[in-house]
């Protein structure tokens, strides 16, 4: 067990592997398939279980269950994984699950996410760095979330549904549509109502970038032609631009959900 400090009152399987600095607070439960790395604290009754990975510096506060059995009647035992990235923050009564056989065998949370309180992570959903989930926040199944995306208070995701990198979703949004990056979303069911300027102006981004993204969005989303025509247009249009390319990459792939469009009459940003 290295050097790593264990509360009398946790309950640690012999097989578990605590790398260097490890602190396992009163009441923990931590599983025999469970490797946490170095300098990973456990506050307090946190219950860690199955082929679970923590990376480095990461905090767990009470009452979080990671890594048990899917919630998914597809499950039937398999011996899938959950991996949590490094320096991450994972908030009072947080639950995460493992992946299935059905969804790629993984959950996965990337590096300095912020996981607050009571917030849901479903079985195969793969997020990015730097994601910030606030309170009651629920990420279904096979969901794909990018980089630096902020998710507000209470929102829910459907299935599948893919949340490009810097985007950011407002408060108690039941989104049921892939967003595209850069973008945001509010409502119930959410529409597409913007670009998250705020976020990419805090993020330092170019303002020239930002101004040639706003002009593609209202290429994209404008009211002529097909989707499918306009990604096209603004693709050739802004050859040579990142952040459009992103955008036309990320509604050019495949997906199970929809594209989460901008609701009838509302302004293009």
């Amino acid at each position: 067990m290295s050097n790593a400090t264990v509360h009398p009152t946790a309950i640690v399987g012999s097989l578990a592997r605590l790398g260097k600095g490890v602190k396992i607070g009163p009441y923990c439960i931590v599983g025999d398939s469970v490797v946490l790395h170095d300098d990973v604290e456990l506050v307090s009754h946190v219950s860690i279980d199955g082929h679970t990975e923590i990376g480095a510096g990461t905090r767990i506060f009470p009452f979080a269950s990671i890594g048990h059995q899917p919630q998914d009647l597809k499950y039937h035992g398999e011996a899938s994984r959950l991996v949590i990235g490094k320096r991450c923050v994972i908030r009072e009564s947080v639950t995460i699950n493992p992946g299935t056989e059905n969804g790629g065998m993984l959950t996965k949370i990337g590096n300095d996410c912020l996981i607050m309180a009571s917030a849901h992570v479903a079985h195969d959903a793969i997020l990015g760095n730097n994601v910030i989930m606030a309170n009651y926040v629920g990420i279904a199944g096979h969901c794909q979330i990018g980089d630096n995306v902020i998710f507000g208070g209470t929102c829910v995701i459907h299935q599948f549904t893919r949340i490009g990198a810097h985007a950011f979703i407002g408060a108690q949004s039941m989104v049921d549509g892939d967003v595209i990056p850069y973008g945001m979303a509010v409502g119930n069911r959410a529409s597409l109502t913007g670009l998250n300027l705020v976020g990419l102006k805090r993020r330092k981004f170019d303002r020239e970038a930002i101004h040639r993204l706003r002009a593609a969005y209202r290429l994209i989303f404008a009211s002529e032609g097909t989707l499918r025509e306009r990604v096209e247009d603004a693709g050739a249009l802004f050859k040579g631009d990142a952040l459009v390319q992103d955008v036309v990459a990320f509604i050019a792939a495949a997906s199970d959900r929809p594209i989460l469009m901008p609701r009838n009459g509302q302004t293009a940003e």
